[in-house]
């Protein structure tokens, strides 16, 4: 493609880097802000750079934070005798869109991959051992969720930390895994159909 512009030339295939952006998206995204008042594209680049260097991770639970701790951890109101253990941020802002979660996080920053090289040394494995031991007695941490993916890697970490999490005698659970609300039976696969019949619960 032709650019009437080296700078629009630039500035497409900077934004044509982020994840699910293409050169078609990327022009119509840098014409987009070309059209914009200065402050505006200027407020969103401050607030990108801003995000990039000021930004860090809470020092408790490993989730993206402004600060040594995040929201979540300082907030007096969680349930600090629970924590749900995640793999990223992602899952912890899908987790709080729901509102039926008062505890604590633990953020792992990814799963055990072999192929990919990943250990659980390369994970958050040790600060949540470590959050457990030393946890004050009126902050002790009866339950840990696995709240992580249903894929090989994700049963491979859950196994891996319930071993882990076996001396401390606190209660281990996992999320339910069934069939969607709105789902048929007929789509479902048979891992997951399974589960369902395992995990049912009592109708009321």
């Amino acid at each position: 493609m032709n650019y009437p512009s080296r700078l629009i030339e630039d500035a497409v295939s900077e934004i044509s880097r982020l994840p699910g952006i293409g050169k078609k998206t990327a022009l119509r995204l840098a014409l987009h802000l070309l059209k914009r008042d200065e402050q505006q594209t200027r407020g969103l680049s401050e607030a990108l750079l801003k995000m990039r260097t000021q930004t860090c991770y809470c020092v408790k639970c490993h989730n993206i934070s402004d600060e040594a701790l995040c929201n979540i951890c300082k907030n007096p109101k969680r349930d600090t005798s629970i924590i749900c253990v995640v793999v990223d941020t992602r899952d912890v802002l899908a987790i709080e869109a729901t509102s039926q979660f008062k505890g604590l996080y633990h953020v792992l920053g990814g799963i055990i991959s072999p192929l990919e090289g990943i250990g659980p040394s390369d994970l958050n494995i040790d600060s949540l051992l470590k959050r457990i031991e030393e946890a004050p007695a009126d902050e002790r941490v009866q339950e840990i969720i696995l709240a992580l993916s249903p894929t090989m890697e994700g049963d491979t970490t859950a196994f891996y930390l319930q071993k882990k999490l076996k001396p401390s005698e606190v209660k281990v659970s996992t999320i339910a895994r069934g069939i969607p609300i709105g789902g048929d039976l007929e789509y479902a696969d048979e891992i997951t159909l399974g589960r369902s019949i395992v995990s049912r619960v009592a109708y009321d």
